[in-house]
């Protein structure tokens, strides 16, 4: 009769919990908001500051490959192999994995067993009692499972928000990848910079010391007051006080290339100083549109990952106003270890167990905190797609203008380059002396300097554009 009873309520049981599976979950379902800015015409068009410097193209997930130079590769390989950053952002992913599963363990049945035993004494007095009472030996032990029916589903919008919190852990970790690239990009591209900025240094120091030379030939001759000499040792000087910055900028980057994958400074590459070539890029820059960029952006992914958890919280303080339903049982055996495991001490149970926090003013203002924090986060993702939007288009600006300001440069260059040859061939016909040939040439490498000066400036620039495009990740 017993048995037959316990599997009737353990039918019900089955019949209520089948019946209230099927409820809604409270609180709102998440989706971008329409008013969102992400979602404005304004925020998915193409850029307006890119049309002589970008494609429509869409931009590859690793961009450096665009600038084909096999040392940078490597160099970005390794730094996102070993940088500790990154190993910092995994581990905290790892973290937000373990989070989600113990969210998950919700949604499963908890089941706890005990046992002990006692040898006991009742007191006497407890009772009033003059006559001690008998000595026993006592046990209890038994299985007891409970199941959260989850009926008004906070349990399932806590599961959404940590698996949405995960999501934007797994986008900080990405753009962790996208800045670790970028710096190391532009590391290299310092140091193979400076190391160009440095042989056109040196050219220019001989060309003065040459013609410091031929001063002081004419002073001895005559033919040129002694004061020129302290001019021309002057510049010399000057040229010279350029080479520590330089030096001391590609050693720099040197340093900089060995933290970014996980080396201390003087563990540095000495053959990477060995660099003059600044990166070339012999294409457009395929920046894509705003659409493809503030979907490519980690933290923009990120920020509106945070919106969907704030959301899910909602429903999660939401279903507080409603009562928690959970379905237990429990076997066992309890009292004299006589009479272990007979009918007279084996127990069970079975049957619902109903918890409901009635303070409902609590509970509300609860929900009204939830639900300020999701309009917190949704103007945070409206900033965050702000900031990616001026970011490239003030890169895109930057680079155009460095970009002209160099091709400008570049023809200053050639034609100081083009005097320079004609003065050179009249210089060796004898029909202009050599203070003429030597100034000539003086112009052209002073040209030569503000080219790669500008070259340097394009290639921050290029670097900056490839940051604020998201590229890096996959």
């Amino acid at each position: 009769m017993v048995s037959m009873r316990a599997m009737g309520v353990a039918a019900i049981c089955a019949a209520i919990c089948a019946a209230l599976a099927a409820c809604a979950e409270v609180g709102p379902d998440y989706k971008v908001p329409p008013q969102a800015l992400v979602n404005a015409p304004a925020a998915n068009g193409a850029f307006v500051s890119g049309a002589t410097v970008a494609t429509n193209d869409p931009l590859p997930d690793h961009w450096w490959r665009l600038y084909e130079d096999p040392v940078l590769n490597g160099l970005i390989e390794k730094a996102l192999a070993s940088n500790v950053d990154l190993r910092a952002a995994q581990a905290n992913l790892e973290r937000s994995d373990a989070l989600l599963a113990s969210a998950r363990t919700a949604r499963e049945p908890d089941i706890a067993a005990d046992a002990s035993t006692n040898y006991t004494q009742q007191s006497a007095q407890a009772v009033l009692s003059h006559v001690q009472p008998p000595r026993h030996e006592t046990y209890n032990m038994g299985i007891a499972i409970s199941y959260d029916l989850d009926l008004f589903g906070g349990i399932r919008r806590g599961i959404e928000a940590a698996s949405a919190d995960r999501e934007a852990v797994v986008a900080a970790r990405d753009l962790v990848r996208v800045n670790v690239a970028a710096q190391t990009a532009r590391a290299y591209s310092d140091l193979c910079n400076a190391g160009n900025q440095l042989d056109i240094l040196q050219q220019q120091i001989a060309v003065q010391q040459r013609r410091l030379a031929l001063t002081r030939e004419m002073i001895a001759h005559g033919r040129a007051p002694s004061f020129t000499q302290d001019r021309d040792q002057s510049a010399i000087e000057s040229s010279r006080a350029q080479l520590a910055p330089l030096q001391a900028r590609k050693l720099n980057a040197a340093f900089r290339l060995a933290t970014l994958m996980g080396k201390p400074p003087e563990q540095y590459d000495p053959s990477l100083l060995a660099c003059h070539t600044p990166l070339a890029l012999t294409t457009l820059i395929p920046s894509g549109d705003g659409r493809a960029m503030l979907s490519r952006r980690p933290d923009v992914r990120a920020a509106e990952r945070q919106l969907a958890a704030a959301t899910a919280q909602i429903g999660v303080q939401t279903a507080a106003l409603y009562p928690d339903i959970k379905i237990g049982a429990s076997i066992g055996s309890t009292g004299g270890a006589a009479s272990f495991f007979t009918p007279l001490t084996n127990r069970f149970a079975v049957g619902p167990m109903v918890s409901w926090d009635l303070h409902r003013d609590a509970i509300r203002d609860r929900i009204e905190a939830a639900r300020a924090g999701s309009r917190v986060s949704l103007a945070h993702f409206d900033s965050t797609v702000l900031t990616a939007l001026r970011e490239t288009e003030t890169s895109l600006d930057n680079y155009a203008a460095a970009l002209d300001r160099l091709q400008r440069l570049e023809s200053a260059r050639d034609a100081a380059r083009s005097v320079n040859d004609r003065t050179d061939q009249l210089w060796r016909g004898g029909k202009v002396g050599g203070l003429e040939a030597l100034d000539a040439q003086r112009t052209w490498l002073a040209a030569e300097n503000a080219v790669a000066a500008a070259q340097a400036d394009v290639n921050n620039n290029q670097i900056s554009t490839f940051l604020a495009l998201g590229g890096g990740w996959q």
